[in-house]
Formats: structure tokens, C-alpha cells, sequence
């Protein structure tokens, strides 16, 4: 399979330097890698066997490798707004079953509030109004709660796999609880293991109780059983009498406390934990928090405030090296309750008064100690032990390893919580047995440190993981004698892992020519909540070695036991872990539902009942239900007896014998598709993969994430310093191709973190839930990554197949008209005649307006001056230029007077203006093409400019981008002669052309359109009509002048209305921010028309700056929005709110529609409703359905109406493909009927065909004779509830897009705004994002605002976002610099010319993710 590499452009990932690595820590796989290698894949087809014979075929030795290790549909309403209060009684009534609301009462008043009361007087008569609308309040129906009203569409989305007839099933009996042997009654136990310490403090004072190591290894200090009852004693006096006064103490029995003691100091943690014993509060061992921001912190302090928490005990040496804030104090940890510190070094404790004796009681059910257990999420929860129970572990202990007194134990393990605490601070000191404590950090400098313990001391006992035996096994060669043969018992505390058969295979190979018996090896299993659920006894010298299980992958994958047989690679090797503890009973229950027996031959989890478990999660009862009292119930659902049982969160089966078996733990399970895979074995095969020079062995995590109705598997591993980029993507390739070949599953995500960045356990394992943690947030900050949706992602429902057209009428009718409930067509107001068609005469009687730049007005014009401008223009035109009438003139003018006056000019003198946006001086080799362009298109027989731009245009630079020898005659229009032209030009007729808009659309295509004098006069007029733009009125405009509804307000409308125009170039914005606001303030402007780039500037830049400023914008009585796309209702929302403070109307800001066949066919008026907004379901919208929702609904899309319908214009909404009308539940093209509809394209090459198929447009039926324009934009039309001035029920037009940009995948139509929200929302980092096609794959463009280092964070979460809200996989995601996207003068997004960018490899990205 050969996989695309990313590209990544620069080394932006700094990877740790090698000193600072630590040594591989193995904490989560130790097997040798050559056991462990993967060559090819297996396709199981496993015959289903009975019990009896998996056992008899499973019963051979092996030394082989361990492992391979919905929305509720609410109708077609098209009530979208329930402004009408009777329309909602009315469904409240239908809901209750109760009368239609009563004619003739007040609005929202129903029958019921006209109901009698017991004694028959009536309800109006004898409550005032207020407690009468209470009442009628309390009558109405509830609208019933969010779960039930909006259901999980998952059912209707995902394709469900078909049940494959060859998946294994279990086929034995149901299982025998299985008892462990009877606890032996010894007659020197005692009755609590405080009497113990006593009993050995007072009898064998001197016997060594722990020895402590220093760093390098040799003997640091021995506590004596003496000195740790003596200290213990005066620890226990202390804290019940010393911390405070005897009316108040701060400590009193059964107060928790918490155990702060570092690894390398297991001493002082015995004495406070036998002295919180000894006084009878309960301490509650934590690890050292090293930093505010250790990974677990704010759940330890969960588990602090669960357990009520107040005081810690902690060493002088550990208190020091706290973090402390400047004043000295120990900083305030997150999510920590605050806490007491309490040093218990011998110096500062009181020796008790010689009256003073600890209370002993005999061992009852109050809680002892409560050990800290993190869950799969992460949650830090409290497993409390009582005293009774913590006795009767160490007993049962005692009686399995066979503990005598006087023997010496190693011990490797944490001492604070686990089999490190129950055998070697607890166990060991009921039986007096000499513990030698190696700390981590020891084991990190000196890996073979324990080895040696064990030869010197010639311990008879050590407690290990599988990574002690690898590390030891790894180092051996430094010391050649050693002798292991006075150990009795090896206990190797994850022996209950699969992988771990191969470490305790290799381990013994090595070291049993010195002197280690193989029968020594005593692997266990145990669980937080059960403590030790099963251990193997050591056995007799030269007994036969138990046997192996060699099971398939493939049906432990089902839950069920099969032999492997046929290939190893796809084998899983077991080896057991002994038989149930003594005096327990254990059962093997479904881990899913009900506790239910499983079969002989089935996987489930281990519960046990014994007296020698945990008792409850601490402060968590409803929690401890679940886990703590659990009755097995057998196949027809009758609890097998009365006796509760423990889950121990471990998966296995009981094997023959009795012995147990562990295939995984409940934490690391991976539920894919119904299939079960365990993390612990993807690890194992990750590290099999050979040759592991790429990542750390023991730095691997492995953890699901829910997407898409599924779990979708992530492997994150710290890569080496030293590993290529090469070396490390084919590693990744080799482990995709491994996992899916020996485990059937396809990975999603495979990360390469560098080193020593992963959140790590305070004894170096991997935190995997804050690892997952960081991995959503986007906070991981991997080097490499390869994603794999497409192969993992099988639940995509199907591709829609799209039916052929037809055309015929019954077809039209069934497709079309019956699916709504009215044609979906709208029309604005009547539009009066039109007194006068030709501009040049309005020019005449007409004043205009201040240009303005930073605030002071630059230039001014009244209609005298601007008609005076206009006359020397055209007299020069006339001279210099030898224009003829008709010919093009191209005015290339920044925004101001100077553009208005040679436009009228050019009218002046019979020319067609084209109005041009100059080059942008800093940036001529991007901008001068584009004029050079339109100058060519247009075929422009003059220029006229600005001396400076003329200058401009025939300079050196602009010599580099075009041929600046054939530009037109270009006329410099800051000199102009005094005379006066012999006459003014009056077209003949009002079809005659006015001017030519030429605009750069979305999709990168040049356009140029006609638009007649007749045209702009009915446009003119009904912008007049819409927002009552009187003679007194005084409008601001912060448009650009150069094109569409922006050109017309800028140099015509004023013109046309007389009323005063204030011109604020967009440009000055960017120097000066608040200058259009303050323009706004200052003039008390009541109307003012700006664009969406205006307005985010204002929304990110100015934020709350304004207020200081005194700025009062209550006059803004509407603030429209100029824009050819979707309203963004976001960003006007945002507008709204941010300004509100300043007296802006929340009503003010609306939008106007556009496009290029009609420059305006939507804009909020005065008179007309308010915008309503409605919530329309997206997946309907993908099926071209307008489904309205309630807000709040899952996939729901809300979506603003774009302005009123301009007086004069008619809408329909037109299928684009048969051309016939569609109901108002359909989204469709947008056509318009408008006397101020352009008159065509201009074209060079005179498509006719084009105009035609854009203007002049036929119904192919209903109403054929009408001719319309098609605008190329998708939208729908809804009858709202509001009324409009005319006080009819009003038509609103929403806008979805543009259909040239929309998106055809898997059958069905997206909209890349859609997408491009979603992927915006996905981290913190993107600044802007766009997507679009490319060889049916979708690529998804994202700036990154910050670091380098968060590039690679953005491709899972983008491809997930996408996934799981859009139901498409991404197939490129390429993450560049802010600004890379192209974005016109509109503020809208040039999406094909970034695709042209991409495919033409000129983006320089930072990175590009190819997923597979």
C-alpha cells in the first residue's frame, strides 16, 4: 500500500534534544520485538468449537510471543417565527386535545382562562389580572423536555453493517462460580494489623523493617520495627493533640487526610501511614504535584474534595521543593481545596505523655485507608478500604505466598497504592518481613539495581512489573555474578497483561543460568476495587509449568475463545494468573448490561466477592452501586444468590483447573463496530513492528475517540530525536498495515509527538486520558501524523444516486409542485412610473457629498460644482481624447469626488464608463493584471486618471507585470482646461446603455454586465422608495465605489434622490478604525450602507475601545449591509451586540441582496418588518428540501432573510435543472423579473447563447410569457407571519449560495460556508479556513493564527468536525499563514483561485495532510 508522504515546509517542530530524554521507559509494553514480529495479514475463518475441545487444543506449552498484540420532524411549517401568540395556543391546544382559542378574546387567551372554579363563581371575578395571566401561564401545556424533543437522527444517518453469518458465538454451558480455597484461621494473626507494629516494635525492636536506597543504588537507611512503631506513635500523638487545642482539635478520628511523600522517601511515608493508622484518621496516599500544571492535578483535587480533604502531611525535603508563589507560600493547585501542610519529620513531633496509649480496636468495618484509582475518562475517584478488609487482604496474602517471618522482600513497585502498598508496607509488616524499597529513579539510573538487591540481600521475595525484567534484562551484561536463586517468588504485578508472557520468557532465558527457577515466576492480577483478584503459587522444584492459552485474535475480538491454528501471527498467547484468592468466589459476568453468566468458552469480566476488597468509592455513592454491589443474574435473569460481588474492571475467562485467565481490563477496551479490541495488544503489535528505532517503547498510547457514531481508534507514541521524517512515516505505514491485517481494524489516527512532550504518571507511564485530552483540545502538538479516515469510516450512509430529469408535466407536478404548499415566488411593492429615465438631467438639480478620510472632510461637492467638474471633463475627453458617442471609457480614480465627477463626465459626453478599482501601488504585480484586464475586455478607448496613477501605470514596475507601450490614450484629469463643451449628450431612447459593471465573481470568472439608463433610474427609484431617502436625508456610505450596489449608492443614488451623501473610503479604515462609527456619531446619521469587511474590521478591531471615545450611535436607523452572498448572520449578530452599549438598535443591522444580473433585488427598508430568521435542517438542505427546526435542534442551520423585495422586483425560485417553479419547501435558483435588470454580458467574443441562458430565461411552464433573469444563487422563499406595509402576510427571501460554488459529493449539495464554519469552530489556532473539490476529494484550507507547532493539531481535528457535522471525510487538509486564503474587495473568499494556487503548488503551506 503506498501512501502519499505529507509535506511540511519547514522544521518548525523542535524536537527534544537526546540529553534530555529519559531511558525507554516500558511501563505499557516489555516484550523483546523479535518475539513479536508481523509479516502478513490473516483471514480467519475460524470453525466454532465446543468448551471442551478449545481446552483440550489450548493446553500446549508455548514460549511464543505474547501477542500480536434526530431531529423531531416539526412538518413543513412555514410559520418560522412565532410572532402571532393565537397560533401558538392553537398548537397548544392540539397538543392537549383541547378547543380551538374563542373569537372575539384578547391575543394568547384561551377558553380555559374562562373556567369556573369549585364553588362555581367564576375565575375573572375574583383574581386580579395579574394572578389571571399566572394562571393561564400555568394551563398552557410544558413544550416537553430537549431529550425527548429532539431525537438522535443516528438511525436515519448511519449505514448499519449487515450481521456477518461466520462471526463466532459461544457455545458452552453457562460458567460455576468459581471458589477459592478457605481462608486459613492461624492462631498468632492479629486482630488488627496496628496490633502488628506493636507487637514487633515492643518484641523484635531491632529487626530491620525497610532499607531505603539512594540514587545509585546502595543502602541510603534501615527503619527498624522499633523506630517505626516509636515514630509512628509519636506521629499519631501529634496529630490528635499538638496541630490544636484541646476544645478544637483539627483532627479528629475518621478524618481524611492526605499523604504527600515522594518515591524516593518510602520511610517517612510508613510512619505517617501507620501514624494516621495508630490515631485513627484515614490517610489518603496522592502523588507529589510537581507543577500547577501536572497532568491529573485538577482530578487529584477531585478526589481531595470528594473525600473532604483539609490537611496534608508531607516531609521538610518534599514542602521545600513545592512550587511556591513569590511570597512563599505553596501555590494554590487547580482545581485543589485548600489545604493545611503539616511536616512530619521526627525533629517536629511531641513524644507522647507516658499516659497516653493508641486506641487498638479489633478490626471493624470503618474505613482504614482510601487509595486513589484513576477511571478510563481520567477521573480520580477514592477506593475505600476498611479495616477488616485491609486485615483480612493481608491474611489472604499471607496464605498464598506462603510469608514467613524474618524474610526479605524487594520491592520495585510504587509503595503508595497497589500491590507495592498491600505486599510491602502492609502484608510485610504483619509478618515482620524485611522490605527493601528500589525507587523509580534508582531503577532509571541503575536498571539492573534490583537484581543486585536481590543477590546481596538474597531476598527471597521481589515485587516487579514486566518492565523491571526488560530493563534488568537489557543491562545484565554489566555484571556477571549474580545469583538468583534464593528467590522463592517473583510476583510480577501486570503479569496480568498479554504481553506480558514474552518479558517473563526473555527474562528467564537470560538469568536462569544464574541461578533463577523457572517456577518462581508468579504472575497476578488485581484491580483498585478488588485489590488482588488471582495469584500463581510458587510451585514445587521441577513441577511442570502451567499451560498456555494460544488463542485468535479474531474471536477474542467476538468475545469468544477460539484455538489459533492456523496463523501465528494472528495468535494471542496467555499465560495464566493462578487460581482465586483464598476465601473468595469469583464469576465471569457480560462487561456490558446486566451482569449475566457467561458461557465456558465466552470473555467477560472478572467480579469478585470477598471480605477482602474495597468497600465503595469515598463521597460516591451512586457510583459505588454499579461497581460495588453487583448481583450476577444467570441466562433467564435470576440472581444467582443474594451475596454482592465486586467488578474488577478485568476481562478473562476461567480456564481448566480453575485457573484464571486475563485477555484485557475493561479501561482499555476499544469498542469498534461491535468489535472489542484491546489497547494493550494494539501496543503490543505497534512495538512489534520492527525496527523500533522510530519511538520509545514504553511511550505509547493507545485511546478511542467517539466520531460519527462510532469509536475511532488513535495511536499518539513519542518519537526518537535522532528518527528521519522518512523513517518515521514508514514506520507509521508498517503499523497500519500490521493492525489491519492481525486485527481487522483500521487505525484513524497515528501521531509522532516529539520526546518527552507526552503528559506522563508521576512513576513515567503515559497519562492516556489526559494524553486524549490534549489530542481533542488540539493541545498535543504532534511532528507527524497520518490520518485514516477513509479506511476506518465504514458507517457513511450510502451516496445519494440522483434520479434522470424528466420533463414532463406529471413529473414537474409530483417533483415539484405537491412537495409545498404554494409556489415559492415573491414580489416587492408596485413601482410607480418612471417620470425621467436620463441621469445627466438629474445631475442638474441635485447636491452631493463630503469625501472623508481620518475625519475631516477632504472634499465636498454640491451639484453646481459636481455639474461644472463634469463639463471640463468632458470637454478634455472631446479634445484629447477624440472619443466618438458609444465608445468605452475606463476611470481609474480612488474612491472620491474625482470618480463621480468623470463618470458623469463620460455621460456628459455620450462615453460608456467603466469604472476600474487602481492598482494597489506596493502590491502592482498582483493588481495591474487584473486592470490591464478589464481595460482589454472592455476594449476602452481612453483612460482617465490621476496624475499620480498615471504615473503609476507607466513606470518601470508596472513595466514588469504588463505591456505598458499599448495602453489606451490615458487623460489626466487633475489639469483640466477651462472650457466648456459645445453641448451635452442625451440618448435617444432609455434602453440606451449608462455604463458597464465589471466584477472579479467568487469563482474567479471576470464578468462585465450592461446596465441601461433605464435601468439605473428604476433602481434609483426604488432604493428611494425602499428607504424613504428624502432631499433632507443624509446617508453614509463605506462601500467600494467600483462595482454593483456600491457603485450605484456611491455616485448615483444621491445624485438621483438629492439627498446628502457622506463617502467614507473602506481603505481609510484600515489607518484610522473608528472613523466610519465616529462619522456615524458626529453627523447623527439615520441611514448609512456598508460591507461585511467594514464590518468585521469594526467587530475584531474596536471591541470595546469605543466607549472612551463618547461615541452615540442611537440615531443609526438602519444599517445595511451590502453584500452577493449569504447574510453572516454571526458577525451581524456579533456587530449588533458589541455596539449595543453604544445605543445601537438591534434592529438597525440588515443586509441587502445582489448579483450580477440585477445589482439589487433585496434591501431592508424602512417601512417593511423586521428580518426574521429561520432554522432550516441541513440535511434536508443537502437533498435541496427546506425543512424548518426549532432552534437548537441538532443539524440545525440558522439562516436571515436577505431584505426586503425591492419595490418593482419579482422572485421565483426556479429548479435550475428542468427550469419549472418549486414549492415553497424546496431550495432552488433564484430568478428575478426587475425593470432594473441588467441588459446582458458584455463580452468580446459576443456569446449570445450566454445572455440568453442568463437573461432572458422562459418557466418551461406555468407562466411561460414572462421573461426572467437567472442569478445563479440557490435560495428559498417563506411566508412569514410578519405583515408588511401594504398589511399583508410578508414573503421572505433567504439566500444559501452561490450554485456555482456549491459542492456535489457522495450525490449531494453542500455549501462551502457550511463546511468552512465547522472547520473554524474546530480550534482556537484557525484563523480562516476554505474548502473545495479536487478529484471527488475534498480539501479543506485552514490559516493558522498561531504557532507552527499547533499546524499538525488542526488535521484530526478538522477531519473530525467535518465527519461528524457534515458526514464527509476530508481528503486534504492543508494548513498555510494567515492571509493565503484570497479574498476580493467584498470580503468574500476566491475559492477557485485558491484551488488553482494549490493544484499549481504556489500556497507555500506549512503543512499538507493527505488522509488515507
Amino acid at each position: 500500500m503506498a501512501l502519499p508522504m505529507p509535506t511540511k515546509r519547514r522544521s518548525a517542530f523542535v524536537q527534544s534534544p537526546v540529553e534530555n530524554c529519559t531511558p525507554p521507559d516500558t511501563s505499557s509494553a516489555s516484550e523483546d520485538e523479535g518475539s513479536l514480529r508481523r509479516r502478513q495479514a490473516a483471514t480467519l475463518a475460524q470453525s466454532l468449537q465446543s468448551s471442551e475441545f478449545w481446552i483440550n487444543r489450548s493446553l500446549q506449552g508455548s514460549s511464543t510471543s505474547s501477542s500480536a498484540s434526530s431531529t423531531l420532524s416539526h412538518g413543513e411549517s412555514s410559520k418560522s417565527q412565532g410572532h402571532n401568540h393565537t397560533q401558538g395556543n392553537a398548537l397548544a391546544d392540539v397538543l392537549t386535545g383541547t378547543g380551538p382559542a374563542v373569537k372575539g378574546m384578547s391575543r394568547g387567551q384561551s377558553r380555559s382562562s374562562m373556567m369556573d372554579t369549585a364553588d362555581g363563581v367564576p375565575v375573572n371575578s375574583r383574581v386580579s389580572t395579574k394572578i389571571q395571566q399566572l394562571l393561564n401561564t400555568l394551563k398552557r401545556p410544558k413544550r416537553p423536555p430537549l431529550s425527548e424533543f429532539f431525537l438522535d437522527d443516528a438511525e436515519e444517518i448511519v449505514e448499519v453493517p449487515r450481521p456477518d453469518p461466520n462471526t463466532p458465538r459461544p457455545e458452552g454451558r453457562q460458567m460455576v462460580p468459581v471458589k477459592g480455597e478457605p481462608l486459613g484461621v492461624v492462631s498468632n494473626w492479629p486482630p488488627a494489623l496496628q496490633a502488628s507494629l506493636a507487637r514487633w516494635g515492643a518484641t523484635q525492636a531491632k529487626s530491620p523493617a525497610l532499607t531505603t536506597l539512594d540514587i545509585t543504588g546502595k543502602p541510603l537507611y534501615t527503619l527498624t520495627y522499633g523506630k517505626l512503631w516509636s515514630r509512628s506513635l509519636k506521629l499519631a500523638y501529634t496529630l490528635l493533640n499538638k496541630l490544636g487545642t484541646k476544645s478544637e482539635p483539627v483532627l479528629r478520628p475518621g478524618d481524611r487526610v492526605a499523604l504527600v511523600y515522594p518515591n524516593s522517601d518510602p520511610g517517612m511515608f510508613w510512619v505517617a501511614f501507620y501514624g494516621c493508622l495508630l490515631a485513627e484518621v484515614i490517610p489518603v496516599p496522592i502523588e507529589v504535584p510537581l507543577s500547577r500544571k501536572d497532568a491529573g492535578s485538577q482530578q487529584i483535587g477531585f478526589l481531595l474534595g470528594s473525600c473532604g480533604i483539609s490537611l496534608a502531611l508531607t516531609s521538610e525535603i518534599c514542602l521545600k521543593g513545592l512550587p511556591k508563589t513569590p511570597n512563599g507560600e505553596i501555590v494554590q493547585f487547580k482545581g485543589w481545596p485548600r489545604l493545611r501542610w503539616v511536616v512530619t519529620d521526627t525533629k517536629y513531633l511531641t513524644k507522647p505523655s507516658k499516659d497516653w496509649q493508641p486506641h487498638i480496636p479489633t478490626a471493624n468495618t470503618d474505613t482504614a485507608y482510601i487509595e486513589y484509582k484513576a477511571s478510563k475518562e481520567g477521573t480520580v475517584m477514592g477506593v475505600a478500604v476498611s479495616k477488616v478488609s485491609m486485615l483480612t487482604h493481608c491474611q489472604a496474602l499471607t496464605q498464598a505466598c506462603n510469608y514467613c517471618e524474618g524474610e526479605t522482600l524487594v520491592n520495585v513497585l510504587d509503595f503508595k497504592k497497589d500491590m507495592g502498598l498491600w505486599h510491602g508496607v502492609l502484608t510485610s509488616v504483619m509478618n515482620r518481613i524485611h522490605t527493601i524499597s528500589v525507587p523509580y529513579a534508582v531503577m532509571k539510573a541503575c536498571p539492573l539495581s534490583w537484581v543486585q538487591r536481590v543477590h546481596v540481600s538474597k531476598a527471597r521475595v521481589a515485587l516487579v512489573k514486566c518492565r523491571d525484567l526488560h530493563w534488568a534484562m537489557m543491562a545484565h551484561r554489566e555484571q556477571k555474578d549474580i545469583n538468583l536463586s534464593s528467590l522463592r517468588m517473583l510476583i510480577v504485578a501486570d503479569g496480568a497483561n498479554p504481553w506480558s508472557v514474552s518479558s517473563c520468557d526473555a527474562f528467564l532465558n537470560v538469568f536462569q543460568s544464574h541461578g533463577l527457577k523457572p517456577e518462581v515466576i508468579c504472575p497476578c492480577a488485581s484491580s483498585p476495587e478488588a485489590m488482588t483478584v488471582a495469584i500463581r503459587r510458587p510451585g514445587a522444584r521441577g513441577a511442570p509449568l502451567p499451560a498456555r492459552a494460544v488463542l485468535s485474535m479474531g474471536g477474542l475480538s467476538h468475545g469468544v475463545i477460539r484455538v489459533n491454528t492456523e496463523d501465528k501471527n494472528s495468535a494471542l498467547t496467555v499465560q495464566d494468573v493462578g487460581h482465586v484468592m483464598p476465601g473468595a468466589l469469583m464469576c465471569i459476568v457480560k462487561p456490558d448490561g446486566s451482569p449475566m453468566l457467561c458461557k465456558t468458552d465466552e470473555i467477560g469480566e472478572i467480579v469478585l466477592n470477598s471480605r477482602a476488597g474495597g468497600t465503595m468509592y469515598y463521597g460516591l455513592s451512586g457510583v459505588t452501586k454499579n461497581t460495588f454491589e453487583v448481583i450476577p443474574v444467570n441466562s433467564g435473569g435470576t440472581p444467582i444468590g443474594d451475596v454482592t460481588f465486586t467488578r474488577t474492571g478485568l476481562l478473562g475467562f476461567v480456564g481448566p483447573g480453575s485457573l484464571v485467565f486475563v485477555v484485557g481490563k475493561t479501561e482499555g477496551l476499544l469498542l469498534v463496530s461491535g468489535r472489542r479490541h484491546n489497547a494493550d495488544d494494539l501496543v503490543a503489535t505497534a512495538l512489534a513492528v520492527e525496527p523500533v528505532k522510530t519511538v520509545y517503547r514504553g511511550r505509547i498510547a493507545v485511546f478511542s475517540v467517539n466520531v460519527f457514531y462510532d469509536e475511532r481508534i488513535v495511536i499518539v507514541a513519542e518519537q526518537r530525536p535522532d528518527a528521519s521524517e522518512e523513517d518515521s512515516f514508514q514506520w507509521m505505514s508498517r503499523v497500519l498495515q500490521a493492525i489491519d491485517s492481525i486485527h481487522q481494524v483500521g487505525l484513524y489516527c497515528l501521531a509522532l509527538v516529539p520526546a518527552n512532550t507526552l503528559p506522563k504518571t508521576p512513576l513515567g507511564g503515559i497519562h492516556v486520558s489526559e494524553t486524549k485530552h490534549c489530542f481533542l483540545e488540539g493541545s498535543l502538538h504532534p511532528c507527524n501524523i497520518l490520518m485514516c479516515p477513509h479506511t476506518c469510516v465504514t458507517n457513511l450512509p450510502k451516496p445519494r444516486q440522483k434520479q434522470p430529469v424528466g420533463v414532463g408535466p406529471a413529473s414537474i407536478m409530483v417533483g415539484n409542485l405537491v412537495a409545498g404548499k404554494r409556489i415559492a415566488q415573491a414580489a416587492g411593492r408596485e413601482l410607480a412610473l418612471i417620470e425621467d429615465q436620463e441621469l445627466s438631467r438629474k445631475v442638474l438639480c441635485s447636491h452631493t457629498s463630503p469625501d472623508l478620510a481620518r475625519g475631516a472632510a477632504v472634499s465636498t461637492a454640491t451639484s453646481l460644482q459636481l455639474h461644472k467638474r463634469a463639463e471640463k471633463i468632458t470637454a478634455s475627453l472631446q479634445e484629447r481624447g477624440g472619443i466618438n458617442t458609444g465608445d468605452n471609457v475606463v476611470l481609474l480614480y480612488p474612491p472620491g469626488i474625482d470618480l463621480i465627477a468623470a463618470f458623469y463626465g463620460c455621460l456628459y459626453a455620450g462615453c460608456i464608463p467603466v469604472t476600474v478599482r487602481p492598482p494597489h501601488p506596493q502590491n502592482l504585480a498582483a493588481t495591474l493584471p487584473t486592470v490591464r484586464m478589464i481595460i482589454d475586455v472592455s476594449k476602452a478607448s481612453c483612460i482617465l486618471t490621476t496624475q499620480a496613477l498615471m504615473k503609476t501605470l507607466r513606470s518601470k514596475e508596472a513595466a514588469l507585470s504588463v505591456n505598458v507601450k499599448t495602453w489606451p490614450t490615458i487623460i489626466d484629469t487633475d489639469d483640466l482646461s477651462r472650457k466648456r463643451p459645445p453641448h451635452i449628450y442625451k440618448p435617444p431612447t432609455a434602453e440606451m446603455l449608462a455604463y458597464l459593471d465589471f466584477s472579479v465573481s467568487t469563482t474567479g470568472m471576470l464578468t462585465g454586465v450592461k446596465i441601461s439608463h433605464a435601468a439605473v433610474s428604476a433602481l434609483c427609484r426604488s432604493i428611494k422608495l425602499q428607504c424613504e431617502l428624502y432631499s433632507s436625508r443624509q446617508v453614509a456610505i463605506c462601500l467600494d465605489p467600483y462595482c454593483g450596489l456600491g457603485f450605484v449608492l456611491w455616485c448615483i443614488s444621491s445624485v438621483y434622490s438629492g439627498h446628502q451623501s457622506i463617502l467614507i473610503p473602506p481603505m481609510e479604515l484600515e489607518s484610522s478604525l473608528p472613523l466610519w462609527l465616529s462619522t456615524l456619531s458626529q453627523y447623527k446619521i439615520r441611514d448609512t450602507f456598508c460591507s461585511y469587511s467594514v464590518m468585521e474590521l469594526c467587530t475584531k478591531g474596536l471591541g470595546t475601545q469605543t466607549e472612551a471615545r463618547g461615541l452615540n450611535l442611537s440615531c443609526v436607523r438602519s444599517c445595511v449591509v451590502v453584500a452577493e452572498e449569504r447574510p453572516r448572520l454571526t458577525l451581524s449578530q456579533s456587530f449588533s451586540k458589541l455596539f449595543k452599549d453604544l445605543g445601537l438598535s438591534p434592529r438597525a443591522v440588515s443586509t441587502a441582496f445582489g448579483s450580477r444580473v440585477n445589482l439589487a433585488i433585496c434591501l431592508q427598508g424602512t417601512a417593511g418588518p423586521d428580518p426574521s430568521t429561520v432554522y432550516v435542517d441541513m440535511k434536508s438542505l443537502r437533498h435541496d428540501r427546506v425543512r424548518l427546526v426549532e432552534r437548537g435542534a441538532p443539524q440545525s442551520l440558522p439562516l436571515m432573510e436577505s431584505g426586503t423585495i425591492l419595490p418593482g422586483v419579482r422572485v421565483i425560485i426556479v429548479n435550475p435543472e428542468t427550469k419549472g417553479p418549486l414549492g415553497d419547501s424546496h431550495l432552488g435558483e433564484i430568478w428575478v423579473n426587475s425593470p432594473h435588470n441588467a441588459s446582458g454580458y458584455y463580452t468580446i467574443y459576443g456569446e449570445e447563447s450566454l445572455q440568453a441562458a442568463h437573461f432572458n430565461m422562459r418557466l418551461s411552464f406555468g407562466e411561460p410569457h414572462t421573461l426572467w433573469a437567472r442569478t445563479g444563487y440557490l435560495g428559498f422563499v417563506r411566508r412569514t407571519e410578519l405583515l408588511d406595509a401594504a398589511g399583508d402576510r410578508h414573503d421572505a427571501l433567504f439566500v444559501v449560495g452561490l450554485l456555482d460554488e456549491t459542492l456535489e459529493l457522495r450525490g449531494l449539495r453542500y455549501h462551502p460556508i457550511d463546511i468552512e464554519t465547522s472547520v473554524s469552530r474546530a480550534h482556537r489556532s484557525i484563523a480562516e479556513s476554505a474548502v473545495f473539490t479536487w478529484t471527488n476529494l475534498l480539501v479543506v484550507v485552514a490559516e493558522l493564527s498561531g504557532s507552527e507547532q499547533e499546524a499538525l493539531d488542526l488535521v484530526p481535528l478538522v477531519t473530525n468536525v467535518v465527519l461528524e457535522e457534515h458526514h464527509l471525510i476530508v481528503g486534504v487538509v492543508v494548513v498555510v499563514d494567515p492571509g493565503v486564503i484570497p479574498i476580493n474587495s467584498r470580503g468574500e473568499k476566491q475559492r477557485m483561485h485558491l484551488r488553482d494556487s494549490f493544484l499549481a503548488d504556489q500556497l507555500d503551506p506549512i503543512y499538507v495532510a493527505y488522509n488515507m
